[in-house]
């Protein structure tokens, strides 16, 4: 078995600090090392953990994402579209539960004949934990030059590899809401279009945005093409998560979320995660047209949801009705000078710009770039 204490501090020299995941008993006692001795970030699940990571190298750390091999189910979507696509690398602990020959219980049954060929589908290189100390640390250099290559790197890791580790108290982080403003008149119901402009002329040299995926962030393209902003493609739903990684990691810059109704219903879950962590630094903006807009305009529910209700009983500071673009300036223009965690919800009208085009930028030289704009200070304007 591994000295849990031992091979955390070897991940921290190395310089993973930063761990997220989903809590699994193979993983447990290198999670609670993680809790006690690092910055850990619990996610709901699996997928919104690869984001949280992922926001959390766009501002320079190397993040660890823990998780069970069930779970890796729910974090195929990221993996393939956006770690995979941004070039985003992580290092990556999944348990092998249900490993043919030890019995376990049956829900494990097929995914442990099949993670590492999941794993391998995934073009993720990966490994079997050692057991032993010493070629553990070989095994973690080894992952570090499959980073540096800016792909992700995962151990597997059997029943019984870590040395039991005492998770120490843990301390409440009881966040609440202050200001909930529901909506009270008429919908102005703006273009997407003029939104985003309103948006983006308030940004400045301090500001990161990021757009959800689809017509969001192909509009944001149109509207300033700079280095602090971030077009998410594929992984619907995890921007607000990587928005998290993000604020929580570079607490100097005010990061902007920009999510749609689709995405955001897809991993609603993200929203109790950001209410309990609720870094200040971040606002949440939702575009709500009531249409999967990029994929013909079919409905979703979020006629029937109150999203300003929801982000308030899950912990945002402030979380804000706007019916209008004047509505939206002032209410960003407040969130700057106030901070703390915002919800912002408008409703705008279906549809998107004539003849909208594709980012001409690569989404690896998008990441590439931001990484750049964060971590030395260059400007975006």
């Amino acid at each position: 078995m591994i000295d849990t204490k031992v091979f955390g501090e070897e991940l921290k020299q190395a310089g993973f600090a930063f761990y997220t995941g989903v809590p699994c008993s193979f993983l447990k006692d290198l999670i609670n090392y993680a809790i006690n001795d690092c910055e850990y970030v619990g996610a709901t699940n699996e997928g919104d953990a690869l984001a949280i990571a992922s926001g959390a190298y766009l501002a320079g750390k190397y993040p660890v994402v823990l998780m069970q091999n069930s779970g890796l189910a729910n974090a195929v979507s990221p993996l393939v579209s956006l770690n995979y696509t941004f070039r985003i690398p992580l290092l990556g602990f999944v348990s092998l539960r249900g490993e043919p020959g030890i019995p376990d219980e049956p829900q494990h049954e097929l995914m442990g004949q099949i993670t590492t060929r999941l794993l391998d589908l995934m073009e993720v290189r990966w490994a079997y934990l050692s057991s032993d100390i010493a070629e553990a640390t070989q095994q973690i250099q080894q992952a570090i030059q499959i980073i540096h290559q800016d792909h992700p790197f995962f151990f597997v890791v059997r029943k019984g590899t870590f040395q039991k580790e005492i998770l120490r108290s843990q301390e409440q982080n009881l966040s609440s809401n202050i200001l909930k403003q529901p909506k009270d008149t008429s919908d102005q119901l703006p273009k997407r279009y003029d939104a985003l402009s309103t948006i983006r002329s308030l940004s400045d040299n301090n500001t990161v945005q990021l757009a959800t995926t689809g017509k969001t962030g192909r509009e944001l393209y149109e509207v300033a093409d700079i280095s602090s902003n971030f077009y998410m493609v594929g992984s619907m739903g995890c921007i607000s998560s990587i928005g998290l990684g993000l604020a929580l990691s570079k607490k100097d810059k005010d990061i902007i979320v920009i999510d749609g109704d689709g995405a955001l219903l897809m991993r609603m879950g993200s929203l109790a995660t950001n209410g309990y962590y609720s870094p200040p630094n971040m606002l949440h903006i939702l575009l709500d047209n009531n249409a999967h807009d990029s994929t013909g305009g079919q409905k979703t529910v979020s006629d029937n949801i109150d999203f300003v209700e929801i982000t308030a009983a899950c912990g945002y500071t402030r979380s804000i009705y706007v019916h209008n673009l004047d509505q939206l300036r002032s209410s960003i223009m407040d969130w700057k000078i106030e901070k703390g965690l915002t919800f912002l919800h408008l409703k705008i009208a279906p549809g998107s710009k004539k003849d909208l085009a594709r980012p001409h930028i690569k989404p690896y030289e998008v990441k590439d770039r931001l990484r750049l704009f964060l971590n030395s200070g260059t400007s975006s304007q």
